[in-house]
């Protein structure tokens, strides 16, 4: 099976992916497009009937999807659709009135979407995908072989094993220096190049492998195009492992169904998969607040009291209290009731901690344990996925740490219907939201309600389990905010994703950076990490340096197995405790960029080539990031306070000392403990407020500039749009301001070139 160690004892998960057959020595299968011929053309779409090597007879359809994005399908039938399409849409092509098919006897067959172009050659066939100028961006590779004659790579087609088939494949020739991102919260290096991800979602059991909770097939290429799999299947891509020059996408299901999505850029090829799919929804401005957690330890209603009060006292912001596991009695999670014995009047305890501010998050997962008294009514109306047999699959989805468990079916529309039934009373009692745990676990060998096989429903059910709770969120509470850990394709419609279980190391937290970045760049802009780590007991400095980059996060989140209160570390909680400060004071600025995320679908947490696609050193710099447009952090990834960081082109300011730097290179930084390595770009107008124990609408904010010269700063808000332009003039800056907010100054930074005063008007 994929990712397991040799010699090692590995772990056993119950939703493993299956494996495809491997073709015996000298048998044959391939059946790879050698010609084809035009049988209708339909204003910007047209229909081939192939003959592949194999003398099969397959049907290309390739049409405009949208401005800048053109869809390629293979099948045997033009009706196929994605199996997954059987419990949900991922996809929805757009049209885009310019397109036009141009088919001229003896000519390629031209496809164009505007900034994208679609070249096809029949005889061989063939396909190459141009900008608007004729540029090639990509195009297909016809396949290879070794002196031997042995296949090396898999062209566009078909392959059988045995005689039946077992998948559609492409083959795309890749430029030398070409660098490739995307696929979801990937924790391996941010240029995919060399790498095989399988679109399989995985209990990962951590953040430093291959294996990934969410997975979506969209990559984004340096030479400026996107690739989007329109699939559920455990589709595999092999970027240029196998074969240096190929990228090679594998797909087992029963149609290859694919877009090329043109950019140049990054924010461009993400803002046409939007259209595609879906945008991303924004959370509640207090989502961006600090969520501090019980941990995953025994908890109480006197505990979780006491925790509220601790943090009042000691004047730690924070709006969301997080309740694990243990909210629930322990061996029946996750049946959704409250444990009566530790719990013994949640009104009470929700009314208090709602007078206190604080907002309140309850773990669940779409589990119930074979313990629960409700797992005998839900198996008994059908509620549960099915093995083989037509019994419940009761599932080992704890690995054997918890009982195992039956898992929720919500293909059944009476088993969503009665899970929203168990959601509902706890929204109206006070709950705010659900962190939706889990959902990695349909085994490939069950069986759902609408007949569908665990294979095919696997990846997509984490789409109908947060879709569910969301929906129900909204209808009481009128948001659909959930902190889910499981994601798929479209899932940037669930607004807070967190990067699971990771381990307590500076290492650990170095693959957390890089997931978060390259979910980033599959279309997910908000998104957390457990600081401090998950597994374990941080180090003191550890904790601080994670808090820091979770206070530099899109959203925030203090959770592990052991505590991660700060007070609990006595010896740093006034370090930890800044951090979380620096963060309730950049609020304006947070938050502004979340609504431009949430508007656009670049993500908050900007890998350095979404700003600097063409600087070759961005889509490798993978332990930084730039926070909104206009903040470069880069988190400090080793125990002695001392890294290399890349500043781009342009110029930039260390925000704790002033000092200017030339970038387009990298330097050495070292930090106190106290200090997280932040820079800012040079001239930005940054708005700040006066933190407070809780996010809040501030009516007055202070800018703060950072060198001086004509700028302009959007500040979004629950109460409207606010704009300042700063203009410079001499020794003097001066600022225009339009809107809700009252800035009651700016604040100049002594910077090299910094302007002397400031001129409100």
């Amino acid at each position: 099976m994929p990712y397991r160690p040799p010699l090692v004892a590995h772990e056993y998960f119950v939703a493993d992916p299956p494996e495809l057959p491997v073709r015996e020595r000298g048998e044959g299968g391939l059946s790879a497009l050698a010609s084809a011929e035009l049988l209708a053309a339909d204003g910007a779409e047209v229909l081939l009937k192939a003959v592949t090597t194999a003398q099969e007879t397959l049907v290309v359809q390739v049409g405009a999807a949208g401005e800048g994005v053109i869809r390629v399908r293979l099948s045997e039938d033009a009706t196929a659709r994605p199996r997954s399409e059987q419990a949900i849409a991922l996809v929805t092509p757009g049209t885009y009135e310019g397109a036009r098919a141009v088919a001229e006897p003896g000519e390629p067959i031209v496809i164009d979407a505007g900034s994208l172009r679609a070249e096809i050659g029949l005889s061989p066939f063939h396909l190459r995908f141009t900008d608007a100028s004729g540029a090639t961006l990509v195009e297909q590779d016809r396949g290879h072989t070794d002196i031997s004659g042995r296949l090396r790579t898999l062209p566009f087609g078909r392959s059988r094993v045995s005689g039946t088939p077992v998948a559609y494949h492409e083959s795309f020739a890749a430029a030398p220096d070409e660098a490739f991102s995307g696929f979801g919260e990937s924790f391996t290096r941010l240029d995919k190049r060399g790498q095989r991800p399988v679109m399989w979602n995985f209990d990962a059991f951590g953040a430093e492998s291959q294996r990934a909770y969410k997975n979506v097939p969209l990559y984004l290429s340096s030479r400026g195009y996107g690739v989007l799999v329109d699939s559920g299947a455990p589709v595999e891509f092999d970027m240029c492992q196998s074969t240096h020059s190929v990228v090679q996408i594998v797909v087992p299901d029963d149609v290859l169904d694919y877009y090329v999505i043109a950019g140049p850029t990054p924010p461009e090829v993400l803002e046409r998969y939007d259209r595609l799919t879906c945008r991303p929804s924004l959370p509640p401005k207090w989502a961006f607040g600090t969520w501090i957690s019980s941990g995953f330890c025994v908890d109480s209603q006197e505990r979780v009291l006491a925790r509220a009060r601790t943090i009042r006292e000691r004047g730690i912001p924070c709006d969301v209290l997080h309740l694990d596991t243990y909210w629930q009695t322990d061996g029946h999670w996750s049946d959704l009731e409250w444990d009566a014995k530790n719990f013994p009047d949640p009104d009470a305890m929700l009314a208090e901690l709602d007078a206190m501010g604080f907002k309140v998050c309850l773990w669940m997962n779409p589990y119930v344990s074979h313990l629960s008294p409700l797992f005998r009514e839900a198996a008994e109306a059908g509620y549960f996925l099915k093995n083989q047999a037509g019994l419940v699959y009761v599932a080992d989805c704890w690995h054997g740490s918890f009982p195992a468990c039956g898992i929720v079916d919500f293909t059944n529309p009476a088993a969503v219907e009665w899970f929203k039934g168990l959601l509902r009373p706890l929204l109206r009692q006070g709950v705010a939201l659900f962190k939706t745990d889990f959902a990695e676990g349909v085994p490939a060998d069950s069986v759902a309600y609408n007949g569908m096989s665990g294979t095919d429903l696997h990846n997509v059910y984490t789409l109908l389990f947060n879709d569910v709770v969301a929906e129900v969120t909204r209808e009481v509470n009128g948001h659909g905010l959930v902190w889910a850990r499981s994601s798929y394709l479209g899932g940037q419609r669930h607004s807070a994703q967190w990067g699971g279980d990771t381990y307590t190391s500076y290492a650990a937290m170095g693959s957390t950076i890089r997931g978060g970045l390259a979910h980033g760049l599959s279309g997910v802009p908000f998104w957390s990490h457990d600081a401090g780590g998950f597994t374990g007991r941080p180090t003191d400095d550890l904790y601080v340096r994670w808090t820091q980059f979770g206070a530099l996060s899109p959203l925030l989140r203090l959770h592990g197995t052991t505590t991660r209160e700060p007070w609990e570390f006595p010896a740093v909680e006034a370090e930890a405790v800044a951090a979380l400060r620096l963060r309730y004071r950049l609020m304006p600025y947070i938050y502004s960029a979340a609504v431009e995320a949430a508007r656009t679908g670049a993500p908050m947490m900007r890998a350095l080539c979404v700003d600097y696609p063409d600087d070759p050193v961005a889509w490798q710099a993978d332990l930084q990031y730039l926070l909104g447009r206009d903040l470069l952090v880069a988190p400090m990834t080793a125990p002695e306070g001392v890294r290399q960081v890349y500043l781009p082109a342009g110029r930039w300011v260390d925000y704790w000392t002033g000092e200017v730097l030339d970038g387009s290179r990298y330097v050495r930084v070292a930090k106190p403990l106290d200090q997280i390595p932040l820079f800012v770009r040079y001239g930005a107008l940054i708005p700040v407020q006066e933190e407070g124990d809780t996010v809040d609408v501030p009516e007055q904010i202070t800018l703060v500039a950072f060198g001086g010269g004509d700028a302009t700063v959007h500040i979004h808000d629950a109460d409207g749009l606010t704009v300042a332009v700063a203009t410079r003039d001499g020794d003097e800056l001066r600022v225009a301001v339009t809107g809700p907010k009252r800035v009651t100054g700016v604040d100049i930074v002594p910077v090299t070139g910094a302007p002397v005063r400031a001129v409100l008007s």
